[in-house]
């Protein structure tokens, strides 16, 4: 981290040969006239130290000091003359008023601010806060601090002071709005509620415990800056930005007389008038600024007396003080072009004396009366006043003993020399009298000039009265009309008014800020009579004149063919009357009395004339009357303002506010009155504008380019003619200047477009990227009414993003350090650093999106370019990468899968250049990768099916499950990596289908050939149990029939659908047979076993010898003892057999459907079985054993296979009613011949049968 002393004594260094460049320019010198400012910090202690030994390098570092110290002089000098004129400026502004319209500017983050808020949001992140968030959020802000927060791009925006807290809120906001919409709806709960949420939450983690953003308990200048501020706080700023010391402001302040509205107006007259002197003497000697075209020297001076003209109708505008409301202001209907320019012209409207009617108001205050001998003291007596011509007034009643008052009257007149009456009466005690008594009264003559005290006035008393010394003590005050600037006595004499030298009472009237009046008035007269204009007129001190009798000191008024002399009794009345008269006149000379002259200058030398004389020691003494009196017509106020306005311009961009190189409200009304009284080109002043903003903006300094255009727009509009300002002269320097602003403003705007991720980083300021834009075509273009080509335009942008794509993918890989980690790094590092780099980038292109993408909205094609030029490049180390991969190595389809997926979805990057480059990497190692797995899974079936155990697993086997989850798995990563280009992509699907089908098809006949040698080892008795093997065998067909659905149905278009139709029915085909095949051989099997009990029964067949047999044995012994008859063992194991094995498959075999389907056939061939059975023995009746274990057997069998959801139309079929009806049959037949033979089995009472 630099060390903040070291930027700051550059940043001094640089405004150090800024400012004399100013001073060169404004002293007219050559800008290398003055040496550069002295690097050796050791000053002037090193060159004293070292002048013990006198040298070369001795005599020349003395004088660099010399020229030092004496370059700070100037430059000091220089400061105060300047100050002197934003003085007068800010003092009495007529032009310019604060606007109120200018966008309000954010306070802006400092990088201590900044570390403060990375600690808050690490500490909300850790919990150590008390805000409650949910999971969303927490998200929403680690998204928030990482990718913003700890931005290096952040850091230095916030460096250079272009960064606000409303720009952080803004990008928060912004990214919050996109991941709510992407939240799904919740019932009760909107979007924007939970918006408003985040963002107090995120206003509760910016504030923390204390809010810096706030100075408490402090209010400092920069703070105020956005407001409209008053004279105190713009002399403050502007002492401020030009170094202007507090003391030197004072002095400055009164000396100028900047309170006195008077002495400021009559300054802007006589600058105002110097304007025009020098713009005649230009005219008369034809010294003109070099123009484009010498039709221009004529219309300058045009331009020169029109906007003088301006300048004149804007102070005649002025009302001319801020008087009361009765106080109306008169003006004159005057023509701009003659009387304004023509001073003196016969034909300028005159004045008539109703023009200077003058209104006063009169307070009269009654005190006492002293000396009242001649009523007794019990007797009331009480005043009258009056002024004459208008109301009487009469006080309160008193006792002649204690005769006071204290009453005030008030009065209003329009006489500048009213007579004022007061009268003291008593009441009169007579029956026949009336009118009170008059005991005395005064007559007085008020002035605005008089005496505001109260005084003792002798009363006039009536013949042969007591009260000889009859005094009356009262106070009478006239106010001054602002309008009125002086008044008083004077002797005065002219040709044309006042042909008599006599004492006359004159007022100086302001009829408007351009027209002044001499008036001289009588008593009791409203009008004057008599009033000489001062318009014209030159007024200065002048010696005695002994012809004339009356007046001591004499001062005259001078207009070609008029003199007009005027005398005084008092030196200091006549001081005061030429400090008015020169203020009305607006004349450019000072008159200065001769005694001060010759005080001031006792040598007869040149008398400064220019400091107001109550000020002239304290002037002098510290050295200010030079800037005081210098005339502003003599400076060059182009180079000044230049000057102003660079210090302005640095002490806005290091104030507390995010200007962006806009000026503040008070600011901006400064210089604009300063460049409209002091005539400074509109062209120059924004030049100049650009030219320092284009210097900040290249120093790193965050310039609105809105704010470049429209200085830019106005010099282009003045270049080229079209007069914003009026002005249609162009200098050729104005014109050369332009051309270079242009071709420098021009450099800059390519070379923030170039690096705009950096210039305008997360798209803040806001609109800036495209503001430079659209300036950047502005400047393009030749002039300001020929528009440049679409394609001109585009050209340059697309160069400029070319650049950007370098820029931007130099720097990540600066970031990333993948240069060091790919020359080294293994393989497996090399990629891992290329896939890293890879989320870098697509995150760059993403914020690229979301940031830059409406600023480009004129050529989306030029940013998709940009990317892929940026892709090209990264495209370069991920060849490298890739490259050093061994062979079969998959570890690299991660990386395509990641960028595949940031590019498919890109309208424009979408099968573009730098994808289909990732598209053939990636080919053939797909294919690869698909050949060695299918071998592979080949290679598993073959050899798990020859060692497969059979045991349940899952849904099937072992092996089978093993097969369905690699051609599962292999699908779905060809179906993740989102093949780009659909032919392939369908080729690889289709190539996976049909592998699927084929694996599938091997699975199947495998499967089917073991399930049938499976079965032939299994014995044909009752004591068969249906293996889980075999179980285990029929749910791999189930699970494969559910598995083809899934891995060998093929989404293709219709062209292709019943081609593959086809092919699939095959391999669904194939394994409803083998399905079926294996029912049958299990139904088969188990019917083998039906078949054997019933062999078993064929042996009590009638006529076969072991029937005779068996009959004859039981016959014979049952006439001894009780013979047991033949039991039920044979139908109770077969119906255990059917019983369990039923259990065994509805419990072991996975699909329901085929269940079903087996008890179907198995329960149809039964009854075939023992219906075939029955028809061999048709003839025969059978014997009570067989019939017995039949009817045990059809009926248990009937009622199981019910049980087991066998339908009735397959219970009850034909075969089932042949097989009832033979046994019914028997069984009627048994019941007839041996009716407790069949031991209650009954083929109508078996459902009540146990078991």
């Amino acid at each position: 981290m630099l060390d903040p002393s070291s930027s700051e004594e550059e940043s001094d260094e640089v405004l150090e040969e800024e400012r004399r460049d100013v001073l060169v320019a404004a002293g007219g010198g050559s800008p290398r006239s003055l040496p550069p400012p002295p690097r050796d910090p050791r000053g002037r202690e090193a060159g004293a130290a070292r002048a013990v030994s006198p040298s070369p390098s001795v005599l020349s570092e003395g004088r660099e000091e010399q020229e030092r110290l004496q370059r700070e002089e100037r430059e000091k000098r220089l400061r105060l003359q300047l100050y002197v004129f934003i003085a007068r400026c800010i003092a009495h502004p007529f032009n310019a008023k604060q606007p109120t319209d200018m966008a309000r500017r954010q306070q802006k983050l400092n990088k201590q601010q900044l570390q403060m808020l990375k600690e808050r949001f690490q500490a909300f992140l850790n919990g150590e806060t008390q805000i409650v968030a949910d999971e969303a959020f927490c998200n929403a802000v680690r998204s928030y601090y990482e990718v913003f927060l700890k931005s290096d791009r952040v850091a230095r925006m916030v460096h250079s002071g272009g960064c606000s807290a409303n720009d952080f809120r803004d990008v928060f906001k912004k990214n919050i709005e996109k991941r709510v919409r992407s939240l799904p709806e919740i019932d009760g709960l909107s979007k924007e509620t939970v918006l408003s949420s985040w963002l107090a939450k995120y206003d509760a983690i910016y504030r923390g415990e204390e809010d810096f953003c706030k100075q408490p308990n402090r209010m400092a200048l920069s703070a105020v800056s956005e407001l409209i501020l008053s004279k105190e706080q713009l002399y403050e700023m502007f002492q401020q930005i030009l170094g202007i010391k507090k003391l030197e402001h004072q002095l400055i302040y009164n000396a100028c007389q900047l309170d006195n509205g008077d002495e400021q107006a009559a300054q802007i007259r006589r600058e105002l008038d110097g304007r025009l002197q020098l713009a005649e003497q230009m005219a008369r000697e034809r010294k003109f600024p070099k123009f484009v075209t010498r039709e221009m020297e004529n219309m300058y001076i045009e331009e020169l007396r029109s906007s003088v003209n301006l300048l004149m109708a804007n102070l005649e505008s002025l009302p001319v003080s801020k008087g009361g409301p009765e106080f109306k202001l008169q003006k004159l209907k005057r023509s701009q072009n003659s009387a304004f320019l023509d001073i003196g012209d016969e034909n300028e409207v005159q004045l008539s004396k109703s023009d200077v009617v003058l209104s006063f108001t009169l307070e009269i205050v009654i005190m006492e009366v002293q000396g009242l001998k001649s009523v007794a003291p019990n007797r009331i007596v009480y005043c009258t006043m009056e002024v004459e011509g208008g109301e009487k007034l009469q006080t309160d009643q008193a006792e002649a003993s204690r005769p006071q008052w204290g009453t005030q009257g008030d009065f209003t007149t329009t006489h500048p020399r009213p007579v004022v009456k007061v009268k003291l009466f008593t009441e009169s005690t007579g029956v026949l009298a009336l009118e009170d008594k008059e005991l005395g009264r005064v007559v007085l003559y008020p002035t605005s000039n008089s005496p505001k005290s109260p005084d003792l006035h002798k009363m006039i008393v009536p013949k042969n009265s007591q009260d000889s010394d009859l005094k009356i003590k009262l106070a009478v005050r006239m106010d001054k009309p602002p309008h009125m600037k002086h008044c008083g006595y004077l002797y005065a004499l002219g040709q044309k008014v006042w042909k008599r030298w006599k004492k006359r009472y004159f007022v100086l009237v302001q009829v408007s800020q351009y027209t002044f009046a001499m008036c001289s008035y009588r008593e009791k007269k409203s009008e004057p009579q008599e009033l000489m204009q001062l318009e014209g007129y030159t007024v200065d001190y002048t010696a005695p004149h002994t012809g004339l009798q009356g007046g001591r000191v004499f001062f005259n008024a001078v207009k070609e063919g008029d003199t007009v002399i005027f005398a005084s009794d008092d030196e200091q009345d006549r001081i005061l009357w030429v400090q008015a008269m020169y203020r009305a006149t607006g004349q450019s000379y000072k008159p200065v009395p001769a005694s001060q002259a010759q005080k001031m200058n006792p040598k007869g030398g040149n008398v400064n004339t220019g400091i107001s004389p109550l000020y002239t020691d304290r002037g002098q003494k510290h050295g200010m009357d030079e800037f005081i009196s210098a005339n502003p017509c003599k400076f060059d106020h182009a180079s000044l303002f230049r000057l102003l306005q660079r210090q302005t311009l640095d002490h806005r961009l290091n104030d507390s506010y995010s200007c962006l190189g806009w000026f503040s409200p008070g600011q901006v009304f400064v210089l604009d009155e300063y460049c409209a009284r002091y005539g400074v080109r509109g062209c120059h002043r924004h030049l100049c504008y650009l030219n320092e903003l284009i210097e900040h903006s290249e120093n790193g300094s965050v310039i609105d380019p809105t704010l470049l255009h429209y200085s830019f727009a106005f010099c282009a509009s003045h270049v080229h003619g079209n007069r914003p300002d009026g002005i249609g002269t162009v200098s050729v320097e104005e014109k050369e200047r332009f051309e270079e602003i242009k071709d420098r403003l021009s450099s800059l705007l390519e070379n923030q477009i170039s690096h705009f991720r950096y210039c305008f980083p997360f798209g803040r300021p806001e609109g800036a990227l495209k503001a430079t834009l659209s300036l950047l075509e502005r400047v393009l273009m030749k002039d300001i009414a020929t528009p440049i080509p679409a394609e001109e335009v585009k050209k340059v942008v697309r160069k400029c993003l070319e650049k950007a794509a370098l820029i931007n993918y130099t720097r990540l890989t600066e970031y990333a350090k993948i240069e060091e980690t790919m020359n080294q790094a293994t393989p497996a590092r090399k990629l891992e650093e290329v896939l890293h780099l890879a989320e870098l980038c697509i995150e760059v292109l993403q914020q690229n999106e979301e940031h830059h993408s409406e600023a480009f909205a004129w050529w989306p094609e030029l940013l998709a370019e940009h990317a892929e030029k940026f892709l090209s490049l990264y495209s370069v180390d991920m060849d490298s990468a890739l490259e050093a991969q061994l062979q079969d190595s998959w570890d690299s389809f991660p990386l395509f899968q990641l960028l595949n997926n940031a590019l498919r979805n890109d309208t424009f990057l979408c099968n573009g250049k730098f994808h289909k480059h990732l598209q053939e990497i990636f080919v053939p190692m797909v294919i690869r990768y698909i050949d060695l797995m299918e071998s592979s899974i080949a290679q598993s079936i073959h050899r798990g099916l020859e060692q497969e155990s059979w045991q349940p697993v899952n849904n099937g086997s072992a092996t089978s499950e093993d097969l369905f989850w690699k051609l599962d798995a292999l699908q779905m990563f060809v179906f993740d990596l989102h093949w780009p280009e659909p032919e392939f992509a369908h080729h690889l699907e289709q190539r996976l289908k049909l592998m699927a089908t084929d694996m599938i098809e091997a699975c199947v006949k495998r499967t089917r050939i073991a399930f049938e040698l499976k079965l032939q080892k299994t014995n044909k008795s009752t004591d068969l149990r249906i293996p889980s093997s075999l179980c285990t065998m029929f749910n791999v067909l189930v699970d494969a029939k559910k598995q083809t659905a899934k891995l060998c149905i093929l989404d293709g278009g219709q062209e292709f659908a019943s081609q593959w139709q086809q092919y699939h029915s095959k391999i669904d085909d194939l394994i409803e047979e083998t399905v079926k095949e294996i029912i049958s051989l299990l139904v088969s099997k188990v019917v083998s076993v039906l078949e054997g009990v019933l062999s078993k029964l064929s042996r009590y067949d009638e006529g076969t010898f072991f029937s005779s047999l068996v009959s004859f044995t039981v016959k014979a012994a049952a006439k001894y003892v009780d013979v047991p008859k033949p039991g039920m063992d044979l139908a109770d194991t077969y119906i255990m057999f059917v019983r369990q094995n039923q259990d065994i498959l509805r419990e072991k075999v996975n699909e329901e459907m085929y269940i079903e389907k087996l008890f179907d056939q198995w329960y149809s061939s039964s009854m075939k079985v023992i219906c075939m059975w029955l028809a061999d023995r048709l003839d025969l009746q059978l014997h009570i054993y067989q019939l017995k274990t039949l009817i045990k057997i059809v009926k248990k069998t009937y009622r199981d296979f019910r049980l087991q959801g066998v339908l009735e139309g397959t219970l009850n079929s034909k075969t089932y009613d042949t097989v009832h009806s033979r046994l019914t049959v028997e069984e009627a037949t048994v019941s007839v011949t041996d009716a407790g033979g069949l031991q209650g089995i009954t083929m109508k009472d078996s459902d009540e049968e146990e078991g």
